[in-house]
């Protein structure tokens, strides 16, 4: 039946009770008495001494407490057996069970049931760490979770959480376990609350918003925060999953941050601070399960039931988090602000030389080194697939997933035809990984297993287009791939309850290098299978190996070809792709011939008697082979680069600027030094060097190139900011000023801040920059620590802006007012002045680019901001006044067509209705229209050019239609 705890929670705030463990150890208790020899093995006592545990849960029930922990925190398997009681898990369990069900339903009443939460802790040993195997944890907590539910609790409570795996192990164990007891999690809802240590994230290094997405698929009524702080250092945390976890949030901390006080550890956050803070937490995050851990005494509880009485939880907006996989540490989403979804395709031992060499040598340290390299090369995922015959493939892919899982911040596609390799490699992912691939080849059994999988262990699904057809199982036509796609679907989120947002349809790539019939239309048919399949089923996600459409040709070809087709597949809807990342070209450097020639290949432009559909235009020979012409327009071992102007041909101006589009190191420095010769270094920066980042920018924003080509940009910008930044004049004297710089939590980008940091360290200011990806505690504490004047956020991606904007709510609702600046790509200035001024504050600016940063610190230093605060008003007032007239004009338009509307019908003599005609403008349409000399166009010969030249607009001729530009060029 539906669980009356939850039905409480619809209701009202859930009070549970304080420290268990703490209070039994502050008693005068015998180790060989009553720990009978187990010393500090706290659920011994429930066989020695249950009337003391009942005594401490009828303390804080006495006081108001609606639930109490049972006193089996570490009462798993693996834990009792290090004091060889493993044997009695079962036992132990039911008891502290039953002696909380006979401590909580003494102080029941109809009207206010009293609910026992079983208490499950994280253990003595890290599954992460490899300390103990998923097999043996799950088989520990799945006894425990028994003996809880035959002792009578009302929810398994998995708490003090340090390990992400832990985690999905615990509850895979609960849902085992109530299972076996024919219930399930609607019956006894399974909470769970993780532990963040004062750095910001669980101790493994799990920040909350992987936590988040790597959970939010298991049946778990609530999630929140337990332990190792105080309630005010978890607001931040709390924030996020009051906004972004769509089911109970909870929140028990300790009684402040311990402190070690004549050799004991002491809680010193009394009742008074520790009730407040809970209310505030219930009042602006809605949150709904409060209480306390170490530390915290019937005192504490007894003073938050009185607060809570009068607070009324807050009404909490959820906003729908995008669908993600996770590492360890951190989430990424399936569709990236600014790219595909690139996953790396190197670590697999049937398509990469290397990566079997490693594997065969047992070289794990190798394995994570390429793991780490195609991080810097740009991908987002890494695909791993140990398939090699020989070898104990699932042996292999657990210990290469232990090893990167911990040293790469990267989630993981686990690739495999076998089942048993697959789950190895899960049983050590601690994130949420994504499996490759399900298929219905073998009918609808292993389907269903690979299904299971994701379900166990949070997982999402690459779905291949196979079926059972005996003679075309492999689908090769759009129609056939849309089919299964279809078909899977409708079995995965119906039959196996999976999220439609985590399924990842392959619509099979099939190469178009061979010269066979059958292989001729593969790419147009999974171009538009891919079309087909994303305007269908627009919440799941497209994925493809895209190097197989090239299979067998030479390398340089390749690289061409495999770009070009990946441009086309991204266009039709392909939201990720298994690539090489460094073996991709932006379509700007590949050679009009050859992108011309690709485009004829793989859209199979041959003659229609041939089967094609129809020859490139200006080809009349009908016999036209789209793959020899292709072939034909490499030499042997030719690289494949974009024709370019040869660099003697450039002007000093477009030799800096090709340097950051090209992401070419080379020659860097001696350009800059020549440019130096000419330009102080800022004017470098700011004329020349940002106008090649721009360049990217319209290529990156236009599909034309990567994101692995963009960070080579970045990386040669950064190097040319490096070998400028000596030269550049820095101010003298005392320092006039400091600010501390921040790249936004989640985001990696720091170009913008950096060139910040540079120009305002070299006009006089203390600049303290703190990194990129940095949490709000971090920046508030550095700001707290250095006394800064002024704190600056940069962010380039979309979400870098929801996230800038929590950061500012957040100082409000801390009582911070630091003069805050703002900058990145995504942010623009209305949104910044219009809007975030709004739900801030203190004083809150938007900097274009870095010299606006120079000019806001200018004027906050001698006290002139008011000139920017009257700047941004009156845009704000000019804003208004034109969306004023803009209405007004609207609102006109509408009452006219209104009026015109209900105007009454005039009968004509017929009885037909006639119109009202609106009354025409008083222009004459008398005036007579003069003819033209000739109709046309005419070749005029006879006229003196010269006469000409001066009415040409050389600006508009030169630079905007010939993109000449003149550089250090004369006129003449």
């Amino acid at each position: 039946m539906p669980s009356p705890l939850l039905a409480h929670l619809d209701r009202r705030v859930l009070i549970v009770d304080g420290s268990m463990g703490a209070t039994i150890h502050s008693m005068d208790l015998d180790v060989e008495a009553d720990y009978l020899g187990c010393e500090n093995c706290t659920e011994v006592l429930l066989k020695s001494r249950p009337e003391v545990i009942g005594e401490i849960h009828e303390s804080f029930l006495a006081v108001g407490a609606d639930a109490i922990e049972t006193d089996s925190f570490g009462g798993a398997r693996h834990v009792l057996a290090e004091f060889g009681l493993e044997g009695e898990t079962f036992e132990l369990n039911r008891l502290a069970g039953e002696v909380a069900r006979a401590a909580a339903d003494n102080h029941a009443t109809v009207d206010r049931p009293r609910f026992v939460l079983g208490s499950m802790g994280p253990g003595t040993k890290l599954i992460t760490l490899g300390q103990i195997g998923w097999d043996e944890m799950l088989a520990s907590y799945r006894d425990q979770a028994r003996g809880l539910l035959a002792g009578g609790v009302d929810a398994l409570l998995i708490e003090t959480c340090q390990d992400l795996l832990q985690v999905k192990c615990v509850v895979n164990a609960c849902l085992g376990a109530l299972d076996d007891a024919g219930r399930s999690a609607e019956d006894v809802p399974i909470m769970v609350s993780v532990t963040v240590e004062t750095m910001g994230t669980m101790l493994l290094g799990t920040s909350i918003e992987a936590a988040v997405a790597a959970l939010r698929g298991y049946p778990i009524a609530s999630l929140g925060l337990n332990c190792a702080t105080g309630p005010v250092e978890m607001a931040e945390h709390l924030q996020y999953l009051s906004r972004h976890w769509d089911r109970h949030v909870s929140v028990i901390p300790n009684a402040g941050l311990p402190v070690l006080h004549e050799g004991r550890t002491e809680f010193p956050l009394g009742p008074e601070p520790f009730a407040e803070a809970l209310a505030v937490y219930i009042r602006d995050f809605g949150v709904r399960v409060v209480g306390g851990c170490c530390g915290t005494t019937p005192g504490h509880i007894a003073r938050l039931v009185e607060m809570v009485g009068g607070v009324s939880p807050g009404v909490r907006e959820i906003e729908r988090l995008p669908a993600a996989c996770t590492s360890l540490y951190t989430p990424t989403e399936f569709r990236q602000d600014t790219s595909f979804l690139i996953v790396g395709e190197r670590m697999n031992a049937s398509g990469s030389r290397a990566f079997k060499r490693l594997l065969e040598g047992e070289d794990w340290d190798g394995i994570v080194s390429l793991a780490r390299a195609q991080l810097r090369e740009g991908s987002h995922v890494l695909d791993l697939n140990v398939d090699y015959a020989g070898r104990d493939n699932a042996r292999d892919a657990g210990e290469v997933v232990s090893r990167v899982v911990r040293q790469v911040d990267a989630p993981l596609m686990i690739d495999s035809t076998q089942v048993g390799t697959m789950e190895a490699a899960l049983k050590r992912s601690p994130g949420k990984c994504i499996i490759n691939s399900a298929n219905f080849e073998d009918g609808e059994a292993k389907f269903d297993e690979i299904c299971r999988l994701a379900r166990v262990y949070g997982a999402a699904v690459v779905i291949g287009s196979i079926d059972e057809d005996e003679e075309n199982a492999m689908a090769r036509t759009a129609d056939r791939k849309l089919e299964i796609a279809l078909r899977a679907h409708e079995r995965a989120t119906t039959v196996h309850g999976l999220d439609e947002r985590d399924l990842f349809f392959d619509p099979l790539v099939l190469p178009v290098s061979t010269g066979m019939e059958s292989d001729r239309r593969s790419g147009l048919e999974t171009i538009e299978g891919t079309r087909r399949i994303a305007a269908s089923l627009p919440y799941c996600q497209l994925t493809c190996g895209v190097s197989n459409v090239s299979f067998g040709l030479k390398p340089a070809v390749r690289v061409v070809l495999n770009s070009v087709y990946l441009h086309e597949l991204a266009t039709a809807g392909m939201t990720s792709a298994i690539v090489h990342a460094s073996k991709i070209l932006p379509l700007n450097r590949i050679p009009e011939d050859q992108l011309r020639a690709a485009m004829d290949l793989l859209y199979d432009r041959r003659h229609e008697s041939l089967g094609g559909t129809g020859l490139p235009d200006g080809v009349t020979d009908e016999s036209h082979y789209p793959l020899q012409a292709f072939i034909g327009l490499f030499k042997d071992g030719e690289a494949s680069t974009a024709t370019a102007v040869a660099e003697k041909d450039l002007s000093l101006e477009e030799r800096l600027q090709s340097h950051i589009v090209d992401g070419e190191k080379e020659g860097l420095a001696a350009t800059l030094d020549e440019a130096m010769g000419e330009y102080p270094p800022l004017a470098i920066i700011n004329d020349h060097l940002l106008a090649g980042m721009k360049t990217v920018g319209e290529l990156f924003g236009s599909g034309q190139m990567q994101l692995p080509f963009v960070l080579q940009s970045a990386e040669v910008m950064k190097a040319a900011v490096s070998h400028l930044e000596p030269h550049m004049d820095k101010a003298g004297g005392k320092p006039r000023g400091s600010i501390v710089l921040a790249t936004v939590k989640g985001d990696v980008h720091d170009i913008g801040k950096n060139l910040v940091d540079i120009i305002l360290s070299n006009n006089g200011y203390t600049v303290h920059n703190i990194g990129i990806k940095q949490p709000l505690h971090a920046i508030i504490e550095k700001w707290q620590e250095t006394g800064a004047d002024a704190i600056g956020l940069s962010g380039l991606l979309v979400k870098s802006v929801h996230v800038m904007e929590e950061n500012l709510r957040e100082l409000t609702r801390l009582g911070h007012s630091v003069p805050v600046i703002l900058g990145g790509a995504a942010l623009s200035r209305h949104y910044a002045e219009g809007h975030l001024r709004e739900v801030y504050d203190g004083s809150l600016y938007y900097g274009k680019d870095a010299f606006e940063g120079l000019r806001f610190m200018d004027l906050l230093a001698t006290g002139a901001i008011g000139e920017l605060d009257t700047e941004i008003g009156e845009r704000l007032a000019k804003r208004a006044n034109a969306e004023k007239v803009i209405a007004e004009s609207h609102a006109k338009r509408e009452a006219s067509a209104q009026q015109l509307a209900a105007a009454p019908s005039q009968e004509s003599t017929t009885g037909a209705a006639v119109s009202a005609v609106s009354v025409r403008s008083d222009v004459a349409t008398d005036v007579a229209i003069p003819s033209p000399p000739f109709w046309g166009s005419r070749v005029v010969e006879h006229v003196d050019l010269d006469s000409i030249y001066p009415f040409i607009n050389t600006v508009a001729l030169f630079r905007g239609q010939w993109q000449f530009k003149k550089g250090t060029l004369s006129d003449e």
